[in-house]
Parts: C-alpha cells; sequence; structure tokens
C-alpha cells in the first residue's frame, strides 16, 4: 500500500508540472451523490446548495423559506486510498429571490511515506527517517444567483469566484483563481441549463522547496528537480436540458449534458483541436418527492485493444436519494474513470435549516 501511495503522489506532481490540459482536474469528479448517481448531468437541474459547483445559476431555486440550506459529502476512490470531501451552505439575501453561496471541496491523499530521507550518507537505510505527507487539492467557492424577468419562462443568472490550492507535502504549493458563470431557463416542464467554467482562464502558479538534500537525491535518482512554474486551466462551456414528467405521484426525469473543452484534443465522444464534445446523461425517478431512483453514465472513451480494435466505453452510475422533512439523504456507486477501476461509494446529505415563523 506503501508503494501505492508513493506511486500515485508522484503523479500528483506530474500532473501539475506537466499535463496543464488537466490542470484542476480533481473539480471535475463532481460533488454531491444525486449528481453522482446521474452521470453528472445536473448543469440545467441542479437546484440545491450543491449549485455553487455545478451551475451557480441553481441556488435561485431554491425557495427562500427553505432558509439556510446546509450540504455535505464524503467519497473514497482507489479503494480508499484518495479522500474527496465537500462541504457547503447558502442562504438568501435581504431581497429574499437572492441567494449566495460558499463551498469548499478537498480531494487528497495522506499519509505518503516520503523516501528522500530514507538512505542516510554512508548509504545505509534508516526507516527511522520515514516521514509522511499529504498530497491535497483544495478549491474555494463564493456563489451569487438571482432570478432575472423575462416574457415568458424564468431565467435564473448566477456566477462564481473560486480560488484553488493545491499542497504536496513540504514540496510544491499552488494558488489559482477563476470565475464561473452560469444560467438556467424554466419554460413549463422544460428546464434548460449552461455554464462558461474558468471563463478567464485559471491560473495556477507554483512554487517548490526542496532542501539541497532533497535536491541532491533527486539528482541522483535521474529525477527532474522542478521550479517555479504556471499552470492554467483553460475555459469549457456545459449546456444542459432536462424534461420533467408526471404520472400521478411518479415523477421521472431525464437530461443530456454536452461539455465543450477548448484545450486541444482529448479522449471525448467527439475529439478535435481545439475543441472536443463529452456527452454525459442522466435520468431520475422518484415517487412523491420522498424516494429517488437514479441511474447516469458518462466519460464516453474510444479504447484501442491489443488487436488494434477499437472500442467505445461510458463510466456508469447508479443511485438512490431519501427525503426526511428537511433532510435529503442521497447514495451513489460510480467509479473515477472508465478503465478497470475501484468503484466507490459516495454519501451526501442536505439539510434545509428554516428560519422561525414570527407570531
Amino acid at each position: 500500500m506503501k508503494n501505492v501511495l508513493l506511486l500515485i503522489s508522484l503523479s500528483f506532481i506530474s500532473i501539475g508540472l506537466f499535463a496543464q490540459k488537466y490542470s484542476n482536474e480533481f473539480l471535475s469528479i463532481g460533488v454531491g451523490a444525486q449528481a453522482q448517481g446521474l452521470g453528472n448531468a445536473v448543469v440545467a437541474g441542479v437546484q440545491d446548495v450543491t449549485a455553487g459547483i455545478w451551475n451557480p445559476a441553481g441556488l435561485a431555486s431554491i425557495a427562500p423559506d427553505r432558509g439556510l440550506q446546509l450540504g455535505a459529502m464524503h467519497a473514497e476512490w482507489f479503494a480508499g486510498v484518495g479522500k474527496f470531501d465537500y462541504l457547503g451552505f447558502s442562504l438568501p439575501l435581504a431581497d429574499r429571490s437572492r441567494r449566495i453561496g460558499i463551498s469548499v471541496v478537498r480531494f487528497g491523499i495522506d499519509q505518503i511515506p516520503n523516501t528522500l530521507s530514507l538512505y542516510e550518507d554512508d548509504g545505509t537505510i534508516n526507516f527511522d527517517n520515514l516521514k509522511e505527507f499529504s498530497a491535497a487539492d483544495y478549491a474555494f467557492f463564493l456563489s451569487y444567483a438571482q432570478p432575472i424577468k423575462v416574457n415568458k419562462g424564468k431565467l435564473l443568472i448566477g456566477g462564481n469566484v473560486k480560488v484553488v490550492h493545491r499542497q504536496i507535502g513540504p514540496f510544491a504549493t499552488s494558488w489559482g483563481f477563476g470565475i464561473d458563470l452560469g444560467a438556467q431557463y424554466l419554460l413549463g416542464k422544460w428546464r434548460f441549463g449552461a455554464v462558461a467554467k474558468d471563463l478567464t482562464t485559471t491560473f495556477n502558479a507554483w512554487s517548490f522547496n526542496f532542501t539541497d538534500e532533497e535536491k541532491q537525491v533527486l539528482q541522483l535518482t535521474n529525477n527532474e528537480v522542478p521550479i517555479e512554474s504556471i499552470e492554467t486551466t483553460n475555459p469549457s462551456l456545459i449546456l444542459g436540458a432536462s424534461y420533467q414528467f408526471q404520472i400521478k405521484k411518479i415523477g421521472l426525469r431525464p437530461e443530456l449534458n454536452l461539455t465543450v473543452t477548448t484545450d486541444g484534443q482529448r479522449n471525448v465522444l467527439l475529439s478535435a483541436d481545439p475543441f472536443s464534445l463529452e456527452a454525459s446523461f442522466g435520468l431520475e425517478a422518484d415517487y412523491n418527492q420522498f424516494v429517488f431512483l437514479r441511474a447516469g453514465v458518462t466519460q464516453f472513451q474510444r479504447i484501442r485493444e491489443f488487436d488494434d480494435q477499437e472500442t467505445l466505453t461510458a463510466r456508469p452510475s447508479i443511485g438512490v436519494g431519501l427525503v426526511i422533512s428537511a433532510l435529503r439523504v442521497d447514495y451513489a456507486y460510480t467509479k473515477l474513470g472508465v478503465e478497470d477501476s475501484f468503484f466507490s461509494h459516495i454519501i451526501s446529505l442536505t439539510l434545509d435549516l428554516k428560519p422561525r415563523k414570527k407570531n
């Protein structure tokens, strides 16, 4: 297990240094078991506190009488090696139709052994020198949303200011800043959504802090000693549409999302340079808005086999939800990638703290 932790930690460093196309990719994992169960196809339909991550405009869908809404999630990836946590809240402003939200996300791997100090000066191994460190990514979101008057339907708009902090033990840290803008349009039983992420391009400035002894070990083991660098996250656009079917107490809501990236060719459904197109689809069924069943599919990729045959694969997911008074409990079962990786259990909670009614 220690070798696995060290290997994953080195991949964190590699991603931070070289793979700028996938900068801050931990944010694309998504928060909330409801969204995970729907294959992350929620840009049009999200209308709870997690909208601060998915589409900030969705915060304006939270009814003012629901007061302060809290959200929390915990998930473990790679068979428990990686921990993914989320905490957020949203509350109405003096103008009750407007809302703000604050969200915090952490994706990290802890207890990674630092083997740079394993050897003594005479070449002997001293396990007492082993120390542990963490490789973690953090994101902080400040969100705002409000409705806009239109002739037909209902238009909601919102935006995020986000700060991204990434840390790899005592060796490397980075800070980045970005802006997201989103909108939702409600027309009858239709909901349409759009969100432009990293609209101004998100820049992460990396700094490194290796001691002279650690630099020497890196050089002796044919590893590059990193220097300060800038990492960028290009803008992307996500479009979504959903429709609500209702048969007495049974509801059915499918949603389709299309994600357009602008950072070059990716292994997705439609791959081109500089634009690539990824699709996600989710289906949610509910009984009287009390119990929910969900299924979704996302991350369509073409995998080339050993016989040079190409196959189209995707990442499936399922989930359930239960509403008990002001508390909603959601569960999802999915995995991080489409290849042979471990499935994960995701649990999230949403709680409304309604204000007391005045006599």
